[in-house]
């Protein structure tokens, strides 16, 4: 162990290189780091299984910074204990394409598990990073061989505690008896508009309690050997997650910063920074750190070693199990099965052949039926709406844990003792979302969770944090549009698909039948590198019988040429349709041929994904110089883009009534859609010709 005055020397060097980052950035939060150093000695030092030479070495303990604003503890850590991060890149803190942004971001700096900043999301993910390993560990490990075997740390401070977010994750974790995870709570009691208790007053030790933690504490989080006593401590719990509070002072060393939001979120300055180096007895300059220090610090060989002897573990489990090992391999490398392609295959030809008529929700199910059985790495589930949302299958059964926090195992088909795959969230749709990013991130597993579509806003930041991260996360939301009924326009999304495909990086498909349903899965299990939002219908929708199937999953296809209508003539107009809306489109479609108009139906079940088609692909299914009229129940700004003459859609707020009754209300009737094209067309045919120059 680490004499006092080492360790103090140890976390004095991460205050200097946070307020001299922050200071030479002219921008940042130096105050947490400064206060947290303490307990990162307590930890990183003393506890913390990993491995900076092999950041993504695959039994490590797993560090997330809740509290993301403090990023610069984190560089620091990472610089001091010998990840690729050198010195050069905090002096680039918060610097144009440096590996220091203002906040922590996973795959752009080695070593940060996840991206925080968003306050509260940093701790949920960590729920779903322990909810992983115990997972993993329950259905890889064998007697003699715990080759899953890994804790999950998180700091946090008062402001995920303030998020609404913290409180899902906390139930969730207590009830899944989640040993493993040890969240240290940085309590100092300062927030930007400055001392909280006038608006955080609760007791937080028996928040925690009455959720089933093990609390540690109020301890001095300034002693660093108190600290690591906590943790060792926390470690020994096979029943709990543990919550360590550490009383500390933000900005601690600061003269006349410590304890006050001026700490916080701004440089000390110059000339605080220069008497806050005198009381702290720190006389390097700015970004240099004594070699004894870093030889404190330096955690390679350490991690080298811990690594080396998994592996022996490994090997020797490889040789006792090599069908298991040869498993968890591909599913930490986030790997389909190699028959993959082939099930995606016949899943969407079996809906083919078959041509029911479900709605897209029950297409899913369908389709999660042959996905499930042949991936036992889909972990699904719903927030309290399973039954409508219908994402349980019958290799999924309910997730559960004994009285010993043990996974409940049940027979399966094989006569296999199995764990549950779906889990019931209760009604929690943002802890939900954000625990799936922990999931996705841990590796081992592509997580799925399903609720309304309208309840996609509890969800939204965590998608899109998912987005951000590039992690393969599936949302499956049910009751898309107005045709849900009489629930009414609370429960009738009207905006969200449209605000859903504004994400960078987020694929979205509105299928129209089962087919499509299918491929939709298929692309959304296939993208290593995007989450996916499925929105599907309450209401049947028949199947629309296709020539090729090979051409949906491409986001847009011709669904029908006038030639299928009994009409050889080149189409005059393009009606295009997603979802419960393509049925409308082909009954217009044929009703317009008996006036013998010829008209071509492009169904386009994801625009995310057919906007980033080549411009040769998007002239065939949408020729230029013929008008086009877009049909969706949800508002009309997204289609202008596509050029659309018209757009049959809703710019309002649904109604409360039977959804036939809606429909007819709203204009989403055939003659409807008849009327729009021929206004359409008849303004094509009014226009001018172009003179030729």
């Amino acid at each position: 162990m680490a004499n006092t005055q080492q360790s103090q020397q140890m976390a004095n060097a991460i205050r200097a290189l946070a307020m001299d980052a922050v200071q030479q950035a002219n921008s940042g939060h130096p105050g947490a780091p400064m206060g947290m150093a303490d307990m990162a000695v307590g930890l990183w030092a003393r506890h913390l299984k990993h491995n900076p030479t092999n950041p993504q070495w695959f039994d490590r303990d797993r560090f997330v910074l809740s509290n993301g604003h403090g990023s610069m503890l984190l560089y620091a850590l990472l610089h001091l204990t010998g990840y690729d991060l050198p010195i050069g890149e905090l002096k680039n803190f918060r610097q144009l394409h440096s590996k220091t942004p203002g906040h922590p971001e996973v795959g752009y700096t080695a070593g940060v598990e996840t991206t925080t900043g968003p306050l509260g999301q940093g701790i949920t993910n960590a729920v779903g990073f322990a909810l992983a390993e115990k997972l993993l560990a329950a259905e890889f490990n064998r007697e003699g061989h715990a080759v899953v075997d890994h804790n999950t740390f998180v700091f946090l401070g008062d402001g995920c505690l303030m998020e609404g977010i913290s409180q899902e994750a906390i139930s969730l974790a207590g009830a899944w008896k989640l040993n493993k995870l040890i969240a240290l709570y940085d309590d100092n009691g300062i927030s930007i508009d400055g001392q909280v208790q006038p608006w955080f007053a609760d007791n937080t030790a028996l928040r925690f309690v009455s959720a089933g933690w093990n609390v540690i504490g109020p301890i001095d989080g300034h002693d660093a050997d108190k600290v690591a006593d906590a943790v060792a401590e926390a470690k020994k719990q096979n029943e709990r997650p543990s919550l360590i509070i550490c009383k500390t002072h933000i900005g601690k060393g600061s003269p006349n910063r410590a304890n006050t939001s001026k700490a916080h979120g701004e440089p000390l300055g110059a000339e605080e920074i220069a008497l806050t180096r005198e009381a702290l007895g720190w006389t390097s300059e700015p970004f240099a750190i004594p070699e004894d220090v870093y030889a404190g610090w330096d955690a390679k060989a350490a991690g080298q070693s811990a690594e080396a002897a998994w592996n022996e573990r490994f090997a020797a489990y490889t040789a006792a199990f090599p069908e298991l090992a040869s498993e968890l391999t591909r599913r930490m490398k986030g790997d389909l099965p190699a028959n993959f392609a082939q099930v995606a295959v016949d899943t969407v030809v079996a809906a083919h052949t078959k041509g029911e008529t479900v709605a897209s929700r029950k297409a899913s199910q369908i389709a999660l039926e042959a996905f499930t059985a042949a991936l036992p790495e889909l972990l699904g589930g719903s927030a309290d709406l399973t039954g409508s949302n219908l994402t349980n299958t019958k290799s999924t059964p309910n997730l559960r844990f004994d009285m010993q926090g043990n996974v409940v195992k049940t027979d399966a088909a094989n006569g296999d003792k199995v764990g549950g795959r779906h889990i019931n969230y209760g009604v929690r749709e943002f802890g939900m979302a954000a625990i799936m990013n922990g999931v996705a991130l841990h590796g081992g597993f592509i997580p799925y969770g399903g609720t309304f579509l309208t309840f996609s806003d509890y969800s939204r930041n965590a998608i899109r944090m998912a987005a951000l991260m590039k992690q393969r996360v599936i949302h499956v939301f049910t009751h898309d549009s107005i045709g849900l009924g009489e629930d009414g326009p609370t429960h009738q999304s009207v905006e969200h698909v449209a605000s859903l495909r504004l994400i960078p990086n987020l694929d979205v498909w509105r299928p129209a039948d089962t087919v499509e349903t299918a491929v939709a899965w298929s692309v959304a299990l296939s993208n290593k590198d995007k989450p996916t939002v499925l929105a599907l219908s309450r209401q049947n929708l028949p199947y629309a019988p296709k020539r090729d199937l090979g051409d949906i999953s491409r986001g847009a296809y011709v669904l029908s040429d006038p030639a299928d209508v009994g009409l050889k003539k080149k189409p005059v107009g393009v009606i295009i349709a997603t979802g419960s809306e393509v049925q409308l489109a082909l009954k217009a479609q044929r009703m317009l041929a008996d006036r013998k108009i010829p008209v071509r139906v492009v169904s386009m079940p994801s625009t995310t994904t057919f906007d980033r088609e080549d411009a040769k692909y998007k002239a065939s299914v949408l020729p230029a110089g013929v008008p086009r009229v877009a049909v969706e129940m949800g508002v009309t700004d997204g289609w202008w883009k596509y050029g659309c003459a018209a757009v049959v859609g809703i710019d309002s707020y649904g109604e409360s009534a039977p959804a036939p009754v809606l429909f007819k209300h709203f204009g989403f009737t055939e003659e409807n859609v008849v009327d729009t094209v021929l206004v359409a067309i008849g303004a094509a045919r009014r226009k001018p010709a172009k003179k030729a120059r």
